[in-house]
């Protein structure tokens, strides 16, 4: 069955909704031949933006079908949710592709030096310097260095533990702050549904004014053409032009000859 015999909303929104698949599987394929990371990144900058429009639309095509849930059959209404489903697995596959393009551009631009070898030069003069030293000094600037090395060990780690616990705070406010626009983003989506709803209906009352304005106006003409034809036929009773109405009064001549009459 097709959607636009049970709503034309329907339609109009499965076919905003077929129209953003088609883009984004286009600008997948356009993604894969990209080879530059900042023509990536604003390639899936695009889609992302796409995919948000594209759930929209879905959740304003589930609530359409909700809203026509009770005046459906059991049939329809099965094709409908079976084509919601449909319509969310397609767009969660365009999600994980997503996430796939971004997780390799992310793992491509990443470049970190966990250490600093010491440079030619520095090297052949501290082999020099050893050349000079005894055996007892050789030991002291061996444990020297090592502690310096347990030093610097111990300032990696606590900025490790304070980077763990920054990203866990940050972690937690994001999440808060993302709960918090996911139920910003599903109350206007759903006052846009409810704005879409109340112009349409008003819409429908516009229309049944305008006719009820129509009949109005014809039955006053008529109302008006029947006073004419009374008046006519009480000014001038002879006119043969215009037949007698039902239930009208004799005409005044004839009244007076009665008069005479009696």
């Amino acid at each position: 069955m097709d959607v636009s015999a049970v709503s034309e909303e329907l339609a109009e929104l499965e076919g905003q909704i077929n129209d953003i698949f088609r883009a984004l599987s286009n600008g997948f394929q356009k993604l894969e031949k990209i080879k530059d990371a900042n023509r990536q990144s604003r390639q899936l900058e695009e889609l992302t933006d796409k995919m948000r429009d594209c759930k929209s639309l879905i959740k304003d095509f589930d609530r359409e079908v909700k809203s026509l849930e009770s005046g459906n059959d059991a049939n329809t209404n099965r094709m409908l949710n079976d084509r919601r489903q449909s319509m969310v697995k397609e767009l969660n596959s365009y999600v994980a592709l997503k996430k796939k393009y971004s997780s390799n551009l992310a793992s491509n631009n990443k470049r970190v030096d966990l250490f600093d070898g010491p440079a030619e030069d520095h090297m052949e003069e501290n082999v020099l310097l050893a050349s000079n030293m005894s055996n007892q000094e050789l030991m002291n600037k061996g444990n020297s260095m090592m502690d310096d090395t347990d030093q610097a060990i111990e300032r990696g780690k606590k900025i490790v533990l304070e980077t763990i616990n920054v990203g866990t705070d940050t972690s937690a406010a994001l999440k808060a702050q993302t709960d918090q626009m996911s139920r910003v983003v599903n109350e206007l989506d759903s006052i846009h549904f409810s704005l879409k709803k109340a112009s349409k209906l008003v819409k429908e009352i516009g229309r049944q004014v305008a006719t009820d304005k129509c009949i109005m106006a014809f039955l006053f003409l008529i109302v008006i053409g029947v006073i004419a034809i009374i008046i006519v036929k009480i000014v001038n009773p002879n006119n043969k032009d215009i037949r007698d109405i039902p239930g009208l009064a004799p005409p005044a001549m004839n009244r007076r000859l009665l008069w005479n009459y009696y």
